[in-house]
């Protein structure tokens, strides 16, 4: 009785959110039904109540990185409002909150599957995008934005992958440098 009330109350978000704290932590090819099941403390057909197989699965985990990581930025950065300068320093300062594990794991598993690198595509590009429209809302020519937005989008993801992470104060110090760096006008 009890392992159906905790199916019954666990949900597809529960499974999803282990799912990438497991890709987080061992990466794709661990991130597998039946030791989850295990880890959640439920039978394999607790996984099969939310999603028809395995590959379902990767894509729900696929994609709620892909709003939080992304879209949910974006929304949050356009919520806040302001003027371009201001929205940078949102943005900048919101991904560094993430400490790029999750973004690793993404990365590597893109590496051995062309479906996902092409997801990582997009999003690489959208990030860019938005990014470099802000520069230029600035005030930046074209050529200047893209430039801009790549310097600070390739930092960012480059210290995700060497792990090179200063305590939240101080990031936040050097990330307000390189906003005021990057959006100084000469």
């Amino acid at each position: 009785m009890v392992k159906k009330n905790k199916i019954a109350k666990l949900g597809q978000q529960d499974w999803i959110d282990l799912g990438l704290k497991v890709l987080e932590e061992s990466g794709i090819e661990a991130v597998r039904v039946e030791p989850l099941a295990k880890l959640l403390g439920v039978t394999k057909g607790s996984f099969y109540w939310h999603f028809k197989n395995r590959e379902e699965f990767l894509e729900a985990i696929l994609q709620a990185w892909v709003s939080q990581q992304t879209d949910s930025i974006i929304e949050q950065v356009e919520a806040m409002g302001g003027d371009a300068v201001t929205k940078l320093l949102h943005l900048f300062e919101l991904a560094i909150e993430d400490d790029g594990r999750v973004e690793n794991a993404i990365r590597a598993w893109a590496a051995h599957d062309s479906r996902i690198a092409a997801t990582l595509n997009q999003v690489d590009s959208r990030r860019l995008n938005y990014t470099k429209n802000l520069f230029l809302s600035v005030g930046f020519t074209p050529f200047e934005a893209v430039v801009r937005a790549r310097m600070v989008y390739y930092s960012l993801i480059g210290e995700f992958t060497l792990g090179t992470r200063s305590n939240r104060e101080e990031r936040l110090t050097e990330i307000r440098l390189q906003h005021k760096i990057l959006t100084r006008r000469e």
